[in-house]
């Protein structure tokens, strides 16, 4: 909604119901810090990655880049997610590589595809914890989103923020963008701040291209040997795709930005290009390669993250994990 980036006439008049969503919100969370509603502590330690507003800011590649570094200090990790958009006969599902996304959700089969990781979804939160850990040995739970899901107890959290739009006009929906005020930040133990620096940043995050995949022949090309095409993108932020397309060189013919999480079909995809190449997302791509053209390429993204603190920040994260993993051994 574009009057959730600014404070307008449309954004006051609908303050009132901003305040009895904050209300209610509240006294849910101190319903369940209070012990008076029921919540769930996992076997193994928790790890958030959320946000405080809606639509997406990336906590995806963040969980990839987690599940990669914390592979890479001997950890065996699994990941839990509601499976936001996913059609399953059933749940909990365990998702993987093969899942079909309509089922099993985009990104948690993005996640899987990226990382092998098992990945088990559920709006049920323990539910998915339940079947992860039937399922797959595992030192620690990432949670792909939940940072208000307070009925699953956590031991770590991590916030991802478009650094552009950040929290936007500081209210809560409906008047803006956020789940929760801007004070539950003190709150969290990092700030990931997608494309840029602002006063929240504990560390940034750069999505870096290296090639481009044909969808339907699997072929690597570099994206400086392509000079025009045509993109399309169903993410939370769009244009950040385009730009980033476009600073490489590429100049787009034409542009199609549509919902995250937005369902794709052939007929769709064809009238966008027959001949041009056509970009989508690796979060797109998972949802369009049953029916790929070759003309269809997907650009998958590495999250490079950089600490402000040189590095101080980074470790005392990774410290604390350490510290998790050693107490659930114990």
């Amino acid at each position: 909604m574009p009057f959730w980036y600014t404070r307008s006439k449309i954004a006051w008049l609908l303050l009132p119901f901003s305040l009895l969503f904050w209300l209610i919100s509240q006294v849910r969370r101190s319903l369940f810090q209070l012990g008076i509603l029921a919540t769930y502590r996992a076997p193994k330690p928790v790890i958030i990655v959320g946000n405080l507003s809606v639509g997406g800011n990336g906590k995806t590649p963040v969980v990839v880049w987690l599940v990669e570094q914390l592979r890479q200090r001997g950890l065996k990790v699994g990941v839990i997610s509601r499976g936001y958009g996913s059609r399953a006969e059933s749940y909990p599902l365990l998702v993987s590589a093969q899942t079909d996304p309509k089922c099993g959700g985009d990104e948690p089969v993005l996640i899987a595809k990226r990382t092998g990781a098992a990945v088990a979804i559920s709006a049920n939160r323990r539910e998915a914890v339940e079947l992860l850990l039937k399922s797959a040995d595992c030192d620690l739970i990432i949670a792909d989103d939940g940072l208000q899901h307070y009925k699953l107890q956590r031991d770590l959290e991590i916030v991802v923020m478009d650094a552009q739009r950040a929290l936007g006009n500081g209210f809560v929906l409906p008047a803006g963008p956020l789940r929760e005020l801007p004070g539950r930040l003190k709150s969290v133990d990092f700030v990931i701040t997608n494309g840029g620096q602002n006063v929240y940043s504990d560390a940034v995050m750069q999505l870096k291209p290296h090639y481009a995949v044909n969808l339907h022949s699997g072929e690597l090309r570099p994206l400086n040997s392509f000079s025009e095409g045509v993109a399309m993108a169903g993410i939370g932020n769009p244009q950040r795709f385009f730009t980033m397309l476009e600073d490489l060189g590429i100049h787009l013919s034409q542009t199609y930005a549509f919902a995250d999480h937005q369902p794709f079909d052939e007929q769709l995809l064809n009238a966008m290009s027959r001949t041009q190449p056509l970009f989508m997302t690796e979060k797109d791509a998972v949802k369009c390669s049953a029916f790929a053209q070759a003309n269809w390429w997907y650009v998958p993204v590495d999250a490079e993250i950089q600490d402000l603190t040189n590095g101080q920040k980074i470790a005392a994260l990774f410290a604390k994990i350490d510290r998790l993993v050693g107490k659930s051994e114990a």
